[in-house]
């Protein structure tokens, strides 16, 4: 673990958790973006708790920097954030981070995200997901993804990605469209490959930017609309 955080108390607090903790070890300490990219090339963490409000250089841009390196790009980054206040959540999760935490996370709370990030799964959970989804719906910039890069997608896999941009775990998923566990993880795996995401996270923002997820999707719209069809709606596609 990495803690990179301007406020000392809190990378203390945070440290003596984990130091706590059998599994799991700090290996550094960081009190600015510019200190955090250093100490991950230095260091090499499995995790870094990053703060997105720090001097010198945020998180967020810290945060793309560790993600996109050839010699960090195995690290995850768990965003710390105070959502209510904080308009960068987006953004972080665009730039790479394997979710976020608000910094008032009980502690054994704090203690799963890091393991659940360690493990390459992304810490979205569905109220903070949708609540994303939401904020972004309001914004006046345009859609950035058109739909055509979905092309290559099938439609099960829509399905899937619809479900997973509503926040959705694997567990909800096989749920609501009757299939194994085993076959929702390898159509999220396919979704990955195809789409060129680091991880669930920017799933969620692809399912977003393409207009696949809208605030308010009504059921049965036909992909042709930009909008998927139901789970028991036909396909010509290969369903896996």
């Amino acid at each position: 673990m990495l803690i990179a955080d301007d406020q000392p108390l809190l990378r203390a607090s945070f440290r003596l958790l984990i130091d706590l903790t059998p599994d799991l070890v700090v290996v550094g300490e960081a009190g600015t973006g510019a200190e955090a990219v250093a100490a991950a090339e230095r260091d090499h963490p499995d995790v870094v708790l990053m703060d997105i409000r720090m001097p010198d250089l945020d998180g967020i841009e810290a945060t793309r920097l560790i993600c996109t390196s050839p010699t960090t790009a195995a690290t995850k980054v768990l965003i710390l954030t105070t959502f209510d206040i904080d308009e960068y959540v987006f953004q972080a999760l665009r730039a790479g981070a394997g979710g976020f935490l608000l910094k008032d996370v009980e502690p054994d709370d704090l203690l799963a995200a890091i393991r659940t990030v360690a493990a390459g799964e992304a810490l979205l959970a569905p109220a903070v997901t949708r609540r994303l989804i939401a904020h972004f719906v309001g914004r006046p910039e345009p859609v950035a993804r058109p739909l055509g890069s979905l092309d290559g997608v099938t439609d099960r896999e829509l399905e899937v990605l619809s479900l997973v941009g509503q926040g959705l775990s694997n567990a909800e998923i096989t749920g609501r469209l009757g299939l194994s566990l085993a076959t929702v993880k390898t159509h999220v795996s396919r979704l990955l490959a195809k789409l060129h995401a680091r991880d669930r996270a920017q799933l969620v923002i692809v399912a977003y930017e393409t207009g696949l997820v809208a605030l308010k999707q009504p059921k049965g719209v036909g992909r042709e609309t930009g909008k998927l069809a139901g789970p028991s709606g036909p396909s010509d596609r290969p369903r896996g």
